[in-house]
């Protein structure tokens, strides 16, 4: 077994068994849907992200939150968790008024802005500095259109809430990257059939992870609310086509993909990501009134409230573990 491989069981036994606190402790908590977004508004995050907003873990001394890797990859930033922290404390100031709500959100703008790094296309992204173990290992720097889209939602929040011009800027910068397809430096990949997708995971083939090209499109129609950018609506309006004409290859019969990873097993998402897709479909549902997206959303919730299907997909799930990471 290579050492990349046995530092990647170590660090997700330590993570799953034993006691302290992991990166697991900030991902993992049940999906929500916000009932109090307003589609065509910037308003309240679509997620609420308040057990976020509280993360147990780890802060620098700013406030701002680092997530426990374990093993080689240790304490480390993410962009991906910083935004939802972020957003999670939004969601709680404009619900409550709470000042330290709206400093803590703020605090994450002002880390966003601080943190934008040019690629070597010269487009600005917020970098992962450390190696992920996927399917074709992300080296770092990496970066994501996951972490594009929510910290472009988060940007464009904090302008709003407060006019400071940095916080536009750094969004518009942000933006640029989904105008780039991913050899250009950019997040998009536009397939075979004409359809646009936002990689989380920059890799070659593209795999078009589900949940992350789902949240990127919330990023782009944020920035569309916020700036009534033309493109930006057409790039949204492209992503629901791509989503609805694309679910049915997310479907396994009995379960959802977590992407379309090329390989002879398909890749099946976990519990938690099953029930996060969920999630995210009745929000698309919400946001584009596309009936599709909750036609999914009620089957693969009858997926999973079935006994059967759990298990087969739990089963599953660790056979291709096995055999492919």
């Amino acid at each position: 077994m290579s050492s990349s491989r046995l530092d990647y069981y170590q660090r997700i036994f330590a993570a799953y068994l034993t006691p302290s606190k992991s990166q697991l402790t900030f991902w993992h908590g049940a999906p929500l849907f916000n009932e109090q977004l307003q589609p065509g508004q910037l308003g309240q995050y679509y997620m609420p992200f308040t057990a976020k907003a509280d993360y147990p873990g780890q802060y620098d001394e700013q406030g701002i939150p680092m997530l426990d890797y374990h093993g080689a990859v240790g304490l480390q930033y993410n962009p991906i968790a910083i935004a939802q922290y972020g957003l999670g404390n939004y969601n709680l100031f404009s619900r409550t008024g709470d000042s330290e709500r709206r400093r803590k959100f703020l605090a994450v703008a002002d880390w966003l802005v601080d943190n934008l790094e040019q690629n070597g296309a010269g487009l600005w992204v917020w970098n992962h500095h450390f190696d992920w173990e996927y399917r074709t290992p992300l080296k770092a720097p990496w970066y994501s259109a996951l972490s594009q889209g929510q910290g472009i939602s988060l940007l464009v929040r904090a302008h709003r809430e407060t006019d400071n011009p940095a916080y536009l800027e750094a969004a518009q910068r942000a933006f640029e990257t989904f105008l780039k397809t991913t050899d250009e430096g950019g997040v998009i990949c536009v397939d075979g059939d004409g359809y646009t997708w936002f990689e989380e995971a920059i890799v070659d083939p593209p795999t078009h992870i589900l949940n992350g090209f789902i949240w990127a499109s919330w990023g782009v129609y944020d920035y569309f609310l916020h700036t009534r950018d033309e493109q930006a609506q057409r790039l949204f309006d492209e992503a629901v086509r791509t989503l609805r004409d694309n679910l049915p290859q997310f479907d396994a019969g009995f379960w959802s993909l977590y992407e379309q990873s090329g390989t002879r097993m398909k890749m099946l998402a976990s519990p938690f990501y099953h029930s996060l897709h969920i999630v995210q479909l009745r929000v698309m549902h919400r946001l584009t009134g596309e009936p599709v997206f909750a036609r999914y959303a009620d089957r693969w919730e009858r997926y999973r409230r079935s006994f059967i299907r759990r298990n087969l997909a739990l089963g599953y799930k660790v056979i291709f573990k096995l055999f492919y990471y």
